[in-house]
């Protein structure tokens, strides 16, 4: 089972071959430690008990960080997959609401029915649903859409079933178990539940907070192997999003929050609608800003002039690669 950003298969399309200048910037896999701790995401296995922003706290205060973020709250019952990032990765959490979650439900159903009921009660849930959120929740309680992309049982036994489901972020898979006891007019309701996918984050990759503590501990003795196993690069949190990769010259005016036309594109993939959320590389795959695109691949790919993607958010700092018309000038005044 896939989430539907794991579904999309894109291809590379070549607007305008081009190298990089290898004096500015570098891969993400070549950064520094400090970098990493500067600019990084980490998939923590939350346990039972601290609430999401908790869990970030400690993160913040076991990496010696000043801001450290987390990638989609988890009630303190709940364990499994959150993200977090740190200090100027941090503004990345919010694009992992487009990606989806996954999560694992033991449910528990009030009386015995035949498992064919199960099976045929919990399909009926798979797709666009109303749900309105618990009493207890960060959002305002009022009735919202939501999509559920599958579910899967995985076990029946007796009263209890465990299942996997896929969903839009901000589905309450606990009012979820409640609708379906309703359905099926006996009651239900969830036992325990473990998120297993955040996006990109899954379960195959995850970290405890004592792992955590471990590697840092390990890299302030000399040793980063640890901790470099540990955290990610920022492009790892919004690979899910389509890509353009700009040339070297294009790429100081984006970090100063202009906006990307398409003079500037090397490299773009394919499926991209107009008004998509947008990641823009450099040419050595580094994250440089997200936005809004204005174009579909096609337009930006046939088109020679005009606004490619709207500039929202930026990533790398300014001036790590050179202002290209000031350098001319500075040249031309010599």
């Amino acid at each position: 089972m896939k989430l539907p950003f794991e579904t999309i298969e894109r291809e590379i399309l070549v607007k305008k071959k081009a190298s990089t200048d290898s004096k500015y910037g570098k891969r993400p896999e070549e950064r520094t430690m400090q970098e990493m701790l500067d600019l990084g995401v980490i998939c923590i296995n939350k346990q039972e008990g601290p609430t999401s922003h908790q869990v970030a706290d400690y993160v913040k205060r076991i990496l010696e960080r000043e801001k450290v973020g987390h990638g989609g709250t988890l009630d303190p019952h709940v364990t499994g997959v959150l993200p977090a990032a740190l200090e100027r990765a941090t503004r990345s959490a919010e694009y992992l609401l487009l990606a989806g979650k996954e999560y694992v439900c033991l449910m528990h159903i009030h009386k015995p029915i035949p498992e064919s009921q199960i099976h045929k009660t919990l399909q009926k849930f798979v797709g666009k649903i109303t749900q309105l959120p618990p009493l207890r929740s960060a959002v305002k309680r009022e009735e919202r859409e939501r999509n559920i992309y599958y579910i899967e049982i995985l076990e029946i036994q007796g009263q209890d079933v465990l299942f996997k489901v896929g969903c839009q972020a901000g589905t309450y898979i606990r009012t979820l178990c409640h609708e379906f006891g309703k359905e099926v007019k006996i009651g239900a309701h969830m036992k325990q539940l473990v998120r297993t996918k955040a996006g990109p984050f899954n379960d195959q990759e995850w970290h405890s907070l004592h792992e955590l503590k471990d590697a840092y501990g390990q890299y302030k003795q000399g040793d980063e192997s640890h901790l470099r196993r540990i955290i990610k690069p920022v492009e790892f949190a919004v690979k899910h999003l389509p890509k353009v990769w700009v040339l070297d010259s294009t790429v100081d005016p984006l970090c100063h929050g202009a906006n990307l036309s398409i003079p500037g594109i090397s490299r773009l993939e394919t499926k991209m609608q107009k008004n998509d959320i947008v990641a823009a590389y450099s040419l050595k795959d580094e994250l440089i800003a997200v936005g809004t695109s204005s174009l579909t691949s096609e337009e930006m790919l046939k088109n020679d002039k005009g606004t490619a993607v709207k500039i929202e958010k930026v990533f790398m700092l300014p001036e790590v690669y050179p202002h290209y018309k000031k350098e001319i000038t500075e040249k031309q005044a010599l």
